[in-house]
């Protein structure tokens, strides 16, 4: 086993480890509040995984990460104090120091999101590639790029489809009268698109297994904390 697959084993190890203890942690114990309490660290170390996981730690990895932080967080600014965006609602003190009332974990969270379901897409559009071109069919960068955008936009709004509800039972924020509106995922995948895309033209030739396991734990973990929370 060479050392890239012992990194890989080793941080999803580490994701499983601590997702499935927050879980248990969540629904069975009685520590329910640290762990929530907590979750700022768990994000913190996913994105210190991926950035060790990550292929080609070059100059085009870092200025995504920077975009994704800077514009995921500017439009949470934008949302929290407007309302435009998403929709009214505010953030709690659970995830940690704030900045214009959004948490700069917030940041980290966009990126990990948009990150991992590009990672996801891209995985499997070159199987769907390779197994198109084995019959001799031909596809155009376009239509790939637009292929690749639409599909992971989807992915991005479903898991934010299934975090939503279960985010604001656990006070990390609150939706005016406790509705999330039709306004938070239009916008959600307006914005997931134009990260996408930037994602695309950085990392269009990296793979990266860890996040498409990290993609994987995170929707189940918010799935079975929506179905018995």
């Amino acid at each position: 086993m060479n050392k890239k697959n012992t990194i890989q084993i080793l941080a999803l190890f580490i994701a499983l480890l601590f997702h499935i203890s927050g879980l248990a942690g969540i629904l069975f114990t009685q520590y329910k509040d640290w762990f929530i309490q907590n979750t700022y660290i768990n994000l913190l170390l996913m994105a210190a995984l991926i950035l060790v996981t990550h292929p080609s730690k070059n100059k085009n990895f870092f200025i995504f990460f920077m975009a994704a932080f800077l514009i995921g967080f500017a439009i949470e600014v934008l949302g929290v104090n407007t309302g435009l965006l998403f929709g009214r609602y505010n953030y709690s003190d659970i995830l940690g120091i704030k900045v214009f009332n959004v948490p700069l974990i917030i940041g980290i969270n966009w990126f990990i999101i948009i990150y991992c379901a590009g990672m996801v897409t891209q995985a499997y559009e070159n199987f769907m590639i390779k197994k198109i071109n084995e019959q001799g069919i031909a596809i155009n960068k376009r239509m790939k790029l637009v292929s690749f955008i639409i599909d992971a936009s989807f992915l991005s709004l479903l898991f934010d489809w299934v975090m939503e509800p279960v985010a604001s039972k656990l006070g990390y924020w609150q939706w005016q009268n406790d509705e999330i509106p039709f306004l938070n995922y239009v916008s959600w995948m307006i914005a997931s698109a134009l990260l996408l895309w930037l994602f695309r033209k950085l990392n269009q030739n990296s793979h990266n297994k860890f996040a498409v396991h990290l993609f994987i734990i995170q929707l189940l973990f918010f799935l079975v904390l929506r179905t018995f929370l």
